[in-house]
């Protein structure tokens, strides 16, 4: 995990270069687990419901950012 980590930084990096981006609300990752021979892995939540999606959060905004300090 710690190469995806790793190509997903490089990746926003690249696009903020090449295309001049600075802003961004929303970002969308795609991920495909397998397991460390290749196979495909099904996730699980804690009660063992199969996971379709998982959504996060975006960072803390701090009060400066949100009252336009």
């Amino acid at each position: 995990m710690a190469q995806v980590r790793q190509a997903i930084f490089e990746a926003l990096g690249e696009i903020e270069d090449e295309h001049n981006l600075r802003h961004s609300r929303n970002v969308t990752v795609f991920v495909n687990p397998i397991d460390e021979f290749g196979e495909k892995v099904v996730l699980r939540d804690e009660r063992g419901k199969v996971l379709s999606r998982v959504t996060k959060k975006g960072p803390y905004q701090s009060a400066a950012d949100e009252y336009k300090i």
